[in-house]
């Protein structure tokens, strides 16, 4: 009986603080990962591991592309899938455990002393952990869509999740290097940091494994071959129309991730200066998530989301025309002005992508959120891989030398990684999410298509 009224109260437009929590804490390890790969792993890779850091970036690349397979299998075969504890979960209770297990493995430096050695072992094993990854995010993330229709309501729980996100963040800026630092070598540091990281992950998915419950589904999902189910999705202008900008915003994001940890070590000489800065950006992400749900529920969701992304843009640049001629300390003030756009980023696309989903089952009669989370998931993993990839690739060419004093070529090169290169990405993402059709009065229009489909 409790468990039908439950599936009720999913299936109704407001949720209860429970399920929103519950829901949204998975995500506090899943930006925990976010966090490790994009400011720590390509580091990692160069003056940990040892590897050139164009190879370091390639090996990274590969471990994406292997996305390109598991991701949009993972969203299809979840889509279908039908058991007692639901649809989503049985993959994020597995996914859970392998993330512990292959974080641990991906930072465990090898003794290898081959580069050809160091750079097969970078690619095998950041596939297995993005695979672990997909296996816990993708079902996660189509659970949004299927916890509420309401639009306002759709905003409000991603603010739950992303405001665990942000924690995430924080915790991986706060803690990643201090636990490093507590081990009786470097290498010994960082294999107890991604052992305790991923414990994190594990622990969280747990939670929203059992604390959330998935709406029934019974009804058996029409044959549809994959590549034609995928091919469809691609072809629609709203989706489109918010995947782009997704993507050109997680490459742009992921470049500077990459880069401030070079940018304070050899630009200030600081590695304690990383730290403030990320946490001056998450604290201002965090105190502005809020305050970002409030004006979308004014100007709508795309305006808010490209307003953030300005912002942003425009405090990366300011860092890289003055940040190497000021104090560090006035450096914080510009990532913390960067953090209050950077909060859109954590709400407004996974608040956007729901809508994107009922409006392919209003025109189309099938729901398929796992393809939607699988396209959508997939295309941030490329972004990042791309992003990565370049980022390796422009400290190889600029000079870069781990663990020495840098060239003034090679401080150009990381100051290039902080500011003008993701902003282009920046810039695609706000033009082309201009033409992204769904307002809120077209939502209400999806609802009503939906609601003469089942016959309400």
């Amino acid at each position: 009986m409790a468990l039908n009224s439950k599936a009720v109260e999913l299936h109704s437009g407001k949720l209860s603080f429970g399920t929103k929590l519950g829901y949204g804490i998975c995500d506090l390890g899943g930006n925990l990962f976010f966090t490790m790969m994009g400011f720590y792993l390509l580091f990692f890779m160069t003056d940990v591991v040892g590897l050139a850091a164009g190879l370091a970036g390639t090996a990274l690349m590969i471990g994406k592309i292997w996305d390109a397979i598991t991701d949009p299998a993972v969203g299809y075969l979840s889509d279908r899938t039908r058991t007692r504890w639901g649809r989503r979960r049985p993959y994020m209770f597995v996914g859970s455990f392998l993330l512990f297990g292959s974080m641990i493995l991906m930072f465990t430096a090898p003794g290898y002393s081959s580069q050809w050695q160091l750079f097969a072992w970078g690619a095998i094993m950041y596939s297995l952990l993005c695979t672990a990854y997909t296996l816990v995010n993708i079902p996660y993330g189509a659970l949004t869509p299927e916890l509420t229709t309401d639009y306002n309501e759709r905003t409000v729980l991603n603010a739950f999740r992303m405001s665990s996100a942000v924690v995430g963040t924080l915790v991986g800026a706060a803690l990643v290097l201090p636990i490093v630092g507590m081990a009786a070598s470097v290498r010994a540091g960082w294999t107890l940091s991604g052992t305790v990281m991923g414990a994190i992950m594990m622990i969280t998915g747990l939670i929203t494994v059992f604390s959330v419950r998935e709406p029934k589904h019974s009804e058996a999902q029409p044959v549809q071959n994959i590549f034609k189910s995928y091919a469809q999705v691609l072809s629609m202008k709203p989706f489109l129309t918010c995947l782009i900008p997704w993507a050109m915003h997680i490459t742009g994001i992921t470049i500077i991730q990459g880069a401030l940890l070079y940018y304070y070590l050899y630009l200030y000489g600081a590695e304690a200066g990383f730290q403030m800065a990320l946490v001056a950006l998450l604290l201002s992400s965090m105190i502005f998530i809020p305050v970002w749900t409030i004006i979308s529920k004014k100007i709508g969701k795309k305006k808010s989301y490209n307003t953030g992304m300005l912002i942003v843009a425009a405090s990366v640049f300011l860092l890289f025309l003055i940040g190497h001629r000021i104090p560090m300390e006035i450096s914080y003030i510009i990532m913390a002005v960067a953090g209050f756009g950077f909060a859109t980023q954590y709400v407004m696309p996974y608040s956007i992508i729901p809508d994107v989903v009922e409006y392919d089952y209003a025109e189309n009669g099938i729901r398929r959120e796992g393809v939607f989370y699988g396209l959508w998931t997939l295309t941030s993993k490329i972004g990042q891989a791309f992003a990565i990839a370049l980022s390796g690739w422009t400290l190889s060419a600029f000079g870069y030398i781990p663990d020495v004093a840098q060239s003034d070529l090679s401080l150009l090169g990381i100051r290039l990684l902080c500011g003008p290169i993701p902003i282009v990405f920046f810039i695609i993402g706000v033009v082309v999410l201009s033409f992204y059709p769904i307002t809120r009065e077209k939502y209400e229009e999806i609802l009503q298509k939906i609601a003469l489909r089942e016959g309400r």
